[in-house]
């Protein structure tokens, strides 16, 4: 029972691996971008939703509809007015410009903030579970986090196949010239693009805020675990970026079993061996591909 326990609580955790590795596989998929500042821009949302907790009294499911629209508007200013011009100059410049403003939000929130973690307050449902045995129970809230992460990447996935615009946006990854002919802006694409990504970051955010403590700098850690589980998923591959948190998570609280000293090394090992035996991920890459 102690390792279906262990499974059970790493399908939890790696949904939301997954919430957090949506965002990221969206940008690489329309952009081909990796956005360096993934992480930190979903603490910076977590931020957001604890100054909206702390000064008006909502909860932090409520800040949701101010967090949503807010980061998806962070996503489209950050495509117009750093990304559109950083892709002109070469592959590597976003990349760059990512990693800058990654290193000035940790400054920014660290002046702010200070270095002390924080949570956000989820009340007796943050605790609350579902009792399935004497040895195992899953959390209502970690639950929940898994649905959210399943809606929200198949969702995207529904969109970019059967959606006009979905579909433009894959034009535009493939070929943008083409698509700029058939009267496709590729720009307004891409900044579509950045402000859903931003839209699911936000909400990554403050799930990760009412799961556990977060401080200025707990964005990279999750960059890491976010861009491990868009790898070992397949890049290309919505589903395969659900897999692969789910991967990624079991894998973690699998391994606190056998090494209770770093149990995050065994997922950094898994994601290693994925990456060796099979570059390309664990499945096909498909709507982004």
């Amino acid at each position: 029972m102690v390792w279906v326990n262990a499974v059970v609580q790493g399908l939890m955790l790696g949904g939301l691996y997954a919430l957090f590795a949506c965002g990221l596989s969206l940008m690489f998929g329309v952009m081909r971008t990796v956005n360096l500042a993934h992480g930190d821009l979903s603490v910076v949302a977590a931020y957001g939703s604890l100054a909206l907790v702390d000064s008006l009294g909502w909860s932090p499911f409520t800040t949701l509809i101010v967090v949503i629209p807010g980061m998806a508007v962070v996503g489209y200013v950050l495509q117009r007015l750093v990304l559109d011009r950083a892709l002109g100059i070469s592959a590597l410049a976003p990349l760059l410009a990512t990693f800058g403003l990654s290193i000035a939000l940790q400054n920014l929130l660290l002046q702010i903030e200070s270095s002390d973690s924080r949570i956000l307050p989820t009340g007796s449902f943050g605790i609350s579970s579902w009792q399935i045995s004497g040895k195992l129970s899953i959390g209502w809230l970690p639950l929940l986090t898994l649905g959210v992460a399943i809606i929200g990447l198949l969702g995207i996935e529904l969109f970019l196949q059967r959606a006009r615009l979905g579909t433009a946006m894959r034009a535009t990854r493939d070929d943008p010239a083409t698509a700029q002919l058939m009267g496709i802006d590729a720009r307004k694409m891409y900044a579509i693009a950045a402000m859903l990504a931003l839209a699911s970051v936000g909400v990554a955010g403050v799930f990760l805020g009412m799961r556990t403590t977060f401080t200025p700098t707990s964005g990279s850690d999750y960059l890491i675990f976010a861009f491990e589980a868009v790898v070992i998923g397949g890049i290309g591959s919505v589903r395969g970026t659900l897999a692969g948190g789910l991967v990624l998570g079991v894998a973690q609280t699998v391994g606190s079993q056998i090494n209770t000293a770093d149990p995050i090394l065994i997922g950094h090992l898994v994601f290693l061996t994925v990456l060796v035996v099979r570059p390309r991920g664990l499945f096909r890459a498909s709507v982004l591909a």
